[in-house]
């Protein structure tokens, strides 16, 4: 293994450690003490204490006729400790307590769940009275605003596999599949979505995207508020300026 990088810094044992387990890692097969020490262009003792210390920490496993390394589950237990939505959960908290703050109004954030739309966080309104969304909670993705835009971050072969299985859209005829479509292409253009709620009476719903378009990551952050509150267009503008604010600090976090 060639070593390309050099850093400000040096950590001669942990770039040995790291060397061992990123070479095993490559290799994915079993390898004595000599192999790996040749393939990471050291010496069979240079490596041998980190391998000691490897393994005691459950990082490797030893086997006991030949001797040879291979990496234990521990990596992928450690990776595996805390979702990406845990940590999108995190970095989303402020964001969204200052978007609460500055609209008055509860918001909250979604994913795309068993082809559903599931609300994993919400930040309540200051406000004594407003709109809440409990968290846990799954919709239909056609069928709401937030599932709309989520539908928007997705593949053409995608969406329409999701669709297929919804509920309501394999019911639809074809006009109103078109225009689902329609809606969905909006969204893309426009990079949010605006309407009133189709699920509860006078309630409309303000939504746009979190993370990129196909990427791993995608959530959707949205305000549901009274209908009756929204007075005129400039109310509108004022409220999507400040949750596309809320979107551009979020998305920053999680490298977006």
């Amino acid at each position: 293994m060639t070593k390309t990088t050099s850093t400000k810094y040096n950590a001669p044992a942990l770039d040995k450690g790291l060397d061992i387990i990123e070479y095993l890692s490559q290799e994915a097969v079993p390898l004595t003490q000599a192999e790996i020490a040749q393939g990471i262009d050291r010496t069979p003792s240079e490596i041998y204490r980190m391998l000691i210390c490897l393994e005691e920490r459950g990082y490797l496993i030893r086997g006991a006729n030949a001797g040879k390394y291979r990496l234990s589950l521990k990596m992928y237990n450690l990776s595996h400790t805390h979702t990406p939505f845990d940590e999108l959960k995190r970095v989303a908290r402020y964001p969204m307590q200052n978007l609460s703050e500055a609209t008055r109004q509860s918001c909250h954030l979604s994913i795309i769940n068993n082809d559903q739309l599931l609300v994993i966080y919400q930040m309540r309104s200051p406000s004594p009275v407003s709109l809440s969304i409990e968290e846990g909670t799954h919709f239909s993705l056609s069928m709401t605003t937030s599932g709309r835009v989520l539908l928007a971050m997705l593949s053409e072969e995608k969406r329409l596999d999701i669709l297929s299985r919804d509920k309501h859209y394999k019911t639809w005829n074809k006009k109103q599949k078109d225009k689902l479509l329609a809606i969905i292409d909006d969204i893309e253009q426009d990079g949010y979505r605006c309407s009133k709620s189709k699920l509860t009476s006078g309630v409309t719903d303000l939504a746009v995207p979190i993370g990129s378009k196909n990427a791993n990551i995608i959530a959707v952050l949205a305000i549901s508020i009274f209908s009756s509150s929204l007075e005129d267009s400039t109310n509108i503008d004022t409220l999507l300026n400040t949750l596309k604010k809320a979107q551009l600090e979020i998305n920053k976090l999680i490298g977006a």
